[in-house]
């Protein structure tokens, strides 16, 4: 695996290092001793899937509060997506900034999300799919979010929203939310 730092403190993208011949490929997708080597989570308690059938369709941005506040790990397992991360990190040198970085199946990249950090994605494509290792498990009581069109963050989103939930849609602006300690 290639561990390239991004912008963000703690942020990462990871490529996969395949391995090919007349029958295909092989790559890792997660390594306990790489992933220690760089300081980042190394144990992950819960996996899910996220499948959105319509390009356009914007997730976010959503997160988890201490004491439930989770590292996640996304990889693109099917189409493509424009995915955004935001650090929320009380006294952090890069609070409210975000960054962002296209995640494809066939690119085989994947992205390390901090813990109190923000993450969000839009799709490039029909019928995306996203793999996503979670830190700690979903808690409802600490799940937190912020409006994705927020001018103070300043996100540019690449494509108009073809589809976006209610609860996306009615989130608070950053400026209203606590920063996670």
């Amino acid at each position: 695996m290639i561990f390239t730092p991004l912008s963000l403190n703690g942020a990462y993208l990871i490529d996969l290092e395949r391995r090919g011949d007349h029958r295909g490929s092989f790559a890792r997708l997660f390594c306990q001793e790489e992933f220690r080597q760089h300081g980042l989570t190394d144990i992950w308690s819960q996996c899910n899937v996220s499948h959105s059938v319509q390009k356009g369709t914007l997730r976010g941005m959503h997160f988890q509060r201490p004491p439930k506040a989770d590292a996640k790990l996304v990889k693109c397992m099917a189409g493509s997506v424009f995915d955004v991360i935001v650090d929320l990190r009380e006294n952090s040198e890069t609070y409210g900034q975000w960054v962002s970085v296209t995640l494809t199946a066939d690119g085989g990249g994947m992205i390390y999300v901090p813990q109190g950090f923000a993450h969000g994605f839009q799709t490039l494509s029909e019928n995306a799919q996203l793999l996503y290792f979670h830190s700690d498990s979903y808690s409802p009581e600490h799940e937190g979010g912020f409006h994705h069109a927020d001018p103070a963050v300043g996100i540019a989103w690449p494509l108009e929203i073809a589809s976006l939930s209610d609860r996306d849609n009615n989130m608070p602006p950053l400026a209203k939310l606590e920063p996670i300690s």
